[in-house]
C-alpha cells in the first residue's frame, strides 16, 4: 500500500529540496505548500535534506559575496495568503468575469435583453463562476499544477479552497449586478452553484478543464441559443425551477465526495 502511494506521488526536483532546506523567501507559496505536504510522507526526500558537510562549507564561503548580490523583493505576507487560495493563473480569468458581468449590466441597463425581458445576468451568471474554476485548476496554466496535484494534500481540500475563492469574488459581482438590473437572486443563484459543484462532479471522470467546456457549450446550446431564437424566457430561469437546481447541487456534491481520490491524479486538470 505504501509502495503504491509512493510510486504515485511525483518526488519535488533536487533545485527545489535544496531552495527549501536553505530556507528560500522567493519559493511561490502552491511549491511551498506542496514540498511540506510531501515531505510529510516521503522518507527519502526527508533524508534528502540532511546536511551535506562540503554543501555546507562551499555554502559558507560563498554566503557573505551573495550578501552583496542585489535580491528580488520579497512577496508580502497578503500575496502569499492569496496564493495559498487562488492559483496565480486565475487572477486574469477572474478580471475577465468581472468584465464580463460588468458588461452584461451595461447592455441590461441599456435595454438589450432577450426572450420577456430576460436579464442578461441571468444568461452569464451560471457559466461564469464555471471559467475561473477551470482556470484554477487547469493543468496547461497552471505551472506547479503537477507537483501540488501529487501531493497528499491535494484533493478536496485543495478543490474547495479554490473553488470558494472563485465564489467569493464572482458572487458578489453577480448580487451587486442583480441589484442594478434587478434580476431575482433566485432565479441566477442555485443555478450558479449547481454549475459551478456539476464542473466539479463531472471533471471527477473527465478532467475539470474539459467539464467547463462541456457544461458551457451545453449551456450555451439548450439555455441560451433558444432563448434568442424564440425570444421566451426559458423554464431553467424560473423560480419554479429552484427545487431541480437544489436536487443538481445536493448530486453533484455527493458524485465529488464519492470520487473525491480522482483530484489527486494529475489527470484531474485535463
Amino acid at each position: 500500500m505504501n509502495a503504491r502511494h509512493e510510486d504515485s506521488t511525483a518526488h519535488p526536483s533536487e533545485r527545489l529540496v535544496r531552495r527549501y532546506a536553505r530556507g528560500d523567501v522567493d519559493i511561490a507559496a502552491d511549491e511551498l505548500w506542496a514540498v511540506e505536504s510531501h515531505l510529510e510522507a516521503c522518507a527519502p526526500c526527508r533524508a534528502r535534506l540532511a546536511p551535506d558537510p562540503v554543501a555546507e562549507a562551499v555554502w559558507a564561503e560563498l554566503a557573505p559575496r551573495l550578501a552583496l548580490t542585489p535580491q528580488m523583493p520579497r512577496a508580502g505576507r497578503w500575496r502569499g495568503r492569496v496564493n495559498g487560495w487562488v492559483s496565480p493563473a486565475a487572477g486574469p480569468w477572474l478580471a475577465m468575469i468581472l468584465l464580463v458581468t460588468a458588461a452584461a449590466v451595461a447592455l441590461d441597463r441599456l435595454g438589450v435583453a432577450v426572450g420577456d425581458r430576460v436579464s442578461l445576468v441571468h444568461l452569464v451568471a451560471p457559466v461564469l463562476p464555471v471559467l475561473g474554476v477551470a482556470a484554477s485548476w487547469s493543468r496547461a496554466l497552471d505551472p506547479a499544477y503537477e507537483l501540488t496535484a501529487a501531493t497528499p494534500r491535494a484533493g478536496l481540500p485543495l478543490v474547495f479552497r479554490r473553488t470558494a475563492a472563485v465564489l467569493a469574488v464572482v458572487v458578489p459581482g453577480l448580487a451587486a449586478a442583480s441589484l442594478v438590473t434587478g434580476a431575482g437572486l433566485t432565479q441566477w443563484l442555485l443555478p450558479c452553484l449547481a454549475f459551478t459543484t456539476g464542473t466539479l462532479a463531472l471533471g471527477a471522470f473527465v478532467g475539470i478543464t474539459r467539464a467547463a467546456a462541456v457544461l458551457i457549450a451545453a449551456w450555451a446550446v439548450v439555455i441560451v441559443a433558444p432563448t434568442i431564437a424564440f425570444s421566451r424566457t426559458p423554464t431553467a430561469l424560473d423560480d419554479a425551477a429552484a427545487p431541480l437546481w437544489a436536487a443538481v447541487l445536493a448530486l453533484a456534491v455527493t458524485v465529488i465526495v464519492v470520487r473525491r481520490m480522482a483530484f489527486t491524479r494529475l489527470e484531474a486538470g485535463r
